[in-house]
């Protein structure tokens, strides 16, 4: 007895197909940003680019703390339980905290702000006009004139005080710099955590410092020598203390001063304000409430939450690209590209008409005159801890 065949033909799914129904499962925003951050646990922690530094933050921090702890539990059954207890105690507290903040500072969005997808009106206009975009712009801080950037990466004029990072590659909420010993930007949202985390640093590094010797004095008096020779842990961790203290001491005592002037590290290098009026300035105590007291803002960018989905477009259809690019077709429908201001006047303004019976585009050139002087264009930036800024 013979098997009947099937006669049933499977047709083998496209390459379009596949790709289709590979690309129908949704993805969140963290899965598809163009920044080179790293994120961890479904997009909650923002690391940046190079978080591998991290280890050797951490075993910076961890390998002289931990063996100093060791030591002075070691200690406690041989001499003064009390006080090696209090000290093994003191040692603790400030390495839970260090490594606190320096997790906080790291893990956290800096203030990274949105990019947009597509040039802004005001480009298109140029393009079509044949004039270049401006690449600064003018706005009012404080009563003080400030220059904003275009960036051509995040296609936004930033807001004053934020900048691009290079490493990152994001525009960031007052920038400070991008710390490699933390693997992230230092800017707006993290910058309180980055304080506390070198303050502490430094206040371990003297504590390890100080104790090191009271704890060798009082075990073998004042014969250096016998010290040197009994007690080698405790001469590594003075040494290695001595050098450190001198970077995040020295560290920790500029930044005290951008504080007490309002300034950013990016903003002290470039523009250097010790010499200049600083708008930012607000005197020494609002200065200091608005890093340590202030509402940290929210995140500008819910990494957490679903792309959007692009709308469908016929590829390769020169009517589907005409109406993506100029809106659906009517009867006629002209579309004008914005108001450019320009000073000196003369400024040509392109409208570009789609006329639907002979399916063409006619181009109109229209000139549109302005009056002597610059006209200003007024849009808000809103500066956390800072009153709206007129543009």
């Amino acid at each position: 007895m013979t098997k009947k065949k099937s006669r049933h033909v499977h047709n083998a799914p496209s390459h379009d197909e596949t790709m289709f129904s590979q690309d129908t499962k949704p993805k969140r925003v963290y899965q598809l940003w163009p920044g080179n951050n790293r994120f961890c646990c479904g997009g909650r922690l923002v690391f940046g680019a190079d978080a591998s530094s991290l280890l050797l933050t951490t075993a910076m921090i961890g390998a002289p703390a931990l063996t100093f702890s060791i030591r002075m539990a070691f200690m406690i059954g041989k001499s003064s339980p009390l006080f090696h207890s209090l000290i093994l105690m003191g040692s603790l507290l400030l390495t839970i905290l260090d490594f606190t903040f320096l997790f906080l500072t790291s893990s956290r969005d800096p203030g990274i702000i949105p990019r947009n997808k597509e040039t802004p009106e005001t480009e298109a206009l140029d393009m079509l006009s044949n004039t270049k975009l401006p690449r600064t712009k003018d706005v009012l801080v404080n009563g003080y004139t400030v220059k904003v950037k275009f960036c051509e990466t995040c296609l936004l004029y930033r807001p004053p005080r934020a900048s691009h990072c290079a490493i990152c590659n994001n525009c960031v909420q007052r920038f400070d710099h991008h710390c490699p010993w933390v693997g992230q930007c230092i800017a707006l949202r993290n910058y309180p955590y980055f304080i506390c985390f070198i303050s502490t640093s430094t206040l371990l590094c003297l504590y390890v410092f100080v104790f090191s010797w009271v704890s060798m004095l009082e075990v073998h008096g004042n014969m250096l020598l016998m010290v040197i020779a009994d007690d080698i842990i405790f001469i590594v961790l003075i040494l290695y203390c001595f050098v450190v203290v001198w970077f995040v001491g020295g560290l920790t005592v500029f930044h005290l001063y951008l504080i007490c002037t309002n300034q950013t590290t990016y903003e002290n290098f470039r523009y250097r304000y010790d010499k200049n009026e600083n708008p930012y300035g607000k005197g020494l105590f609002k200065n200091l409430f608005e890093v340590f007291f202030a509402r940290i803002p929210p995140p500008m960018i819910n990494f957490r939450d679903w792309a959007q989905e692009e709308p469908d477009v016929e590829v390769g259809s020169v009517a589907s690209e005409l109406d993506r690019a100029f809106g659906p077709r009517g009867d006629r429908n002209d579309m004008e590209i914005g108001d450019c201001k320009n000073s000196k006047g003369g400024l040509r303004l392109k409208t570009l008409e789609y006329d639907n019976k002979n399916n063409n585009i006619e181009e109109t050139v229209k000139k549109k005159i302005l009056g002597e002087g610059t006209s200003k264009t007024i849009s808000k930036f809103n500066i956390p801890g800072n009153s709206s800024v007129d543009m």
